[in-house]
């Protein structure tokens, strides 16, 4: 049974993490073969992936991007997220999403209710 990554993350056992993600179905991330060149790819991964490790406060030690796979140790840099208000949690998130409506209103300086001021606390 799978469990929630808030249960499989302990900070406080070790800040670091080996990650592994792969293709399916004999498809190719990046690389070249004789039917293919995916090779402008490998270039972009890496680059995404600093993108969202300074996003989310994450620190990559190594990092191997094969061609049907990749390989990434993660450190979990805590110092760095507990310095970070909750305005900057939210402008962080929201270069990947949109966001609540709850969040919208607080950014538009909306006044906010009792209740979704608990709300935005518990989301961020």
């Amino acid at each position: 049974m799978t469990r929630p990554r808030k249960e499989l993350i302990s900070v406080a056992d070790t800040p670091y993490y080996h990650c592994v993600s792969r293709c399916v179905r004999r498809a190719f991330l990046c690389g070249k073969g004789k039917d293919y060149n995916f090779e402008h790819r490998r270039d972009w991964i890496v680059q995404r992936l600093k993108t969202l490790a300074d996003i989310f406060t994450i620190d990559i030690a190594a990092y191997a991007v094969m061609s049907n796979h990749y390989h990434l140790v993660l450190r979990v840099n805590q110092c760095r997220a507990d310095d970070l208000t909750d305005d900057e949690v939210i402008e962080r998130w929201r270069k990947l999403f949109k966001g609540p409506l709850v969040v919208q209103r607080h950014l538009a300086k909306q006044v906010l209710a009792p209740e979704e001021l608990i709300l935005l606390s518990d989301i961020v």
